[in-house]
């Protein structure tokens, strides 16, 4: 006889099986195999637990649709662990119209790192700033941004490995 507590137990199991899996996946992509491979072995261990108690149950639908929604909870749990997380590094680019001066110093006031290129852009020469930081303060940064310069072009991209270079010194820790 299925029960609650097998709807709930598959779910839960579901879901956090999911949850791993993303942020396996994102140890692999942070080059961090050993963390990968461990999470992964727990994974798959509730992974085969949630799954042998769908089988049992096979020919129950709530074992199913315990089991889809615990993935789906995964995906939405999981996700907002990575971003609570917020391991790793980030790079910012940012092109301003108009304020990059004002952008830089006050960035730099702020304990940023930018290097700042001159480029080409359609009609004019543009400042372009480049920014690497930790992901978890890249709330901070896009704030600042748009503070000074509200149609700065920005883009941010992961940051796989760094070395050398003014990172860590932010002044408002």
């Amino acid at each position: 006889m299925f029960v609650l507590t097998d709807f709930l137990f598959i779910f839960a199991a579901r879901m956090a099986d999911v949850s791993l899996m993303t942020i396996r996946m994102l140890m692999i992509v942070r080059g961090k195999r050993v963390q990968a491979a461990l999470i992964g072995f727990v994974e798959v261990s509730i992974y085969i637990l949630a799954l042998g108690q769908v089988v049992q149950n096979i020919d129950n639908t709530y074992s199913i649709i315990a089991y889809a929604l615990g993935f789906s909870a995964g995906n939405f749990f999981g996700s907002l662990l990575e971003e609570k997380l917020a391991m790793g590094f980030l790079t910012v680019n940012v092109i301003s119209k108009d304020y990059a001066d004002e952008l830089v110093r006050k960035l730099r006031e702020l304990g940023f790192g930018v290097t700042v290129v001159n480029g080409m852009g359609r009609y004019r020469l543009r400042k372009l700033l480049y920014i690497t930081l930790r992901r978890k303060d890249l709330p901070n940064l896009m704030n600042h941004i748009e503070q000074e310069d509200k149609e700065a072009f920005v883009t941010v991209m992961d940051t796989r490995a760094i070395k050398g270079g003014f990172l860590f010194n932010r002044k408002d820790k």
